[in-house]
């Protein structure tokens, strides 16, 4: 089993914040790997808030095949945060190259692109760079998107966070999602360490989905540009986030709709059944089975988190919007540590039928059930 541990904020803080509550409920994961997803960035990136960053792990040789193939599609880097360490790794952690995170200045001639062209072929870059690296052993790339950066390492997530000196300013941000754990189902992969992440949605999850073969064939068969290279059996629930909200244009609040239908009784009296019917049956494939507890962040920096039926899987959101900050995480400790100073009578935890989302502004959760009225996007 693996935790989890989310926090956003109003103001951009340390990624060590998610890394120190990891750390905390260290007896529930086993401090194979972290995998940090970082949005609303504080600090120098606040600057290039719109232009595309580029975040990965890569050589010497592989950096500049980067910037060839960057130069190469007319894009000009502005500004960028390399880190190589200079010392030993941890015990466990391999030896590899830069971090590193580049914005990049989108070429004159994509101005007048539609967003949802641009937003493809940002995606189709970063597919092309990973499959270049995993020919070469050059390069990984795990994201390559506006104000985002993702930073993946095998090691115990606190040993990492030192290492990787994860507290520098420059990693400050407003939404952060981290997990301790790398992917253990398979071989060790940093493609299968969570979070996942797909234009501007990403997510991460505790548990199995043994669903994982009909909903992977049903997406690819969707046509969607970055519906592929799975190598963990939870990276389809972001790409089902990103189909719900992106694609079927509804609100995240319905995303468990699509991965854990209600029942013909529990459906029997709502005032959107047509509708629910009419999902459940073209969406059957997206079904999910358990047990899983996933907890994602949208474009917006809107933050939330769903349980399958089986409800086996720990969670719970608590936060203070005084400070405007609030935390979603596998366990109660976990949220002590990042902030104690909460009205915990207010702390939620999300049973089968709920999604607690907490917005932006970070002012309260916002608890949603299956049997409210269906939403479209906010």
């Amino acid at each position: 089993m693996c935790r989890l541990f989310a926090l956003t904020s109003r103001d951009p803080v340390s990624p060590m914040l998610a890394i120190d509550a990891l750390n905390v409920m260290k007896e529930g994961h086993d401090g194979s790997g972290v995998g940090l997803y970082l949005s609303g960035l504080g600090g120098p990136w606040e600057e290039f808030k719109d232009y595309p960053i580029l975040s990965g792990i890569f050589t010497e040789p592989g950096l500049a095949r980067v910037f060839e193939y960057m130069a190469d599609k007319g894009f000009r880097s502005i500004y960028s945060a390399m880190f190589k360490p200079e010392v030993e790794p941890p015990v466990g952690t391999p030896v590899r190259g830069t971090y590193a995170s580049i914005a990049y200045k989108i070429p004159k001639e994509w101005d007048d692109l539609p967003k949802a062209v641009v937003d493809q072929r940002l995606v189709q870059m970063r597919l092309d760079l990973r499959k270049e690296g995993e020919e070469s052993g050059q390069i990984m790339v795990f994201s390559f998107w506006p104000d985002t950066i993702m930073i993946k390492e095998v090691g115990d997530p606190l040993a990492i966070g030192e290492y990787l000196q994860l507290g520098r300013e420059e990693l400050y941000a407003r939404h952060i999602l981290a997990q301790g754990r790398q992917n253990t189902n398979y071989a060790i992969n940093l493609y299968a360490c969570h979070p996942f992440f797909i234009e501007g949605v990403g997510t991460m999850t505790n548990g199995e989905n043994t669903a994982f073969i009909p909903i992977k064939e049903y997406l690819q068969s969707r046509g969607v540009t970055g519906y592929e290279g799975y190598q963990s059996d939870s990276e389809v629930f972001t790409h089902i986030a990103h189909y719900t909200t992106k694609k079927l244009g509804l609100d995240i609040s319905a995303y468990k709709h699509i991965i854990t239908p209600m029942n013909d009784d529990e459906m029997a009296d709502h005032q959107d059944r047509e509708m629910l019917l009419n999902l459940k049956r073209s969406c059957r494939k997206l079904i999910i089975d358990g047990p899983n507890c996933i907890i994602g962040c949208l474009e917006d920096g809107s933050m939330f988190m769903a349980q399958d039926r089986k409800k086996l899987r720990p969670g719970v959101v608590g936060g203070n919007p005084e400070i405007g900050m609030y935390a979603f995480s596998s366990e109660i400790c976990g949220l002590n540590a990042a902030i104690p100073d909460r009205d915990r009578s207010k702390d939620f935890q999300p049973m089968h039928l709920d999604t607690a989302i907490v917005g932006p502004d970070c002012r309260e959760v916002l608890q949603c059930s299956q049997k409210d009225p269906l939403a479209l996007q906010r």
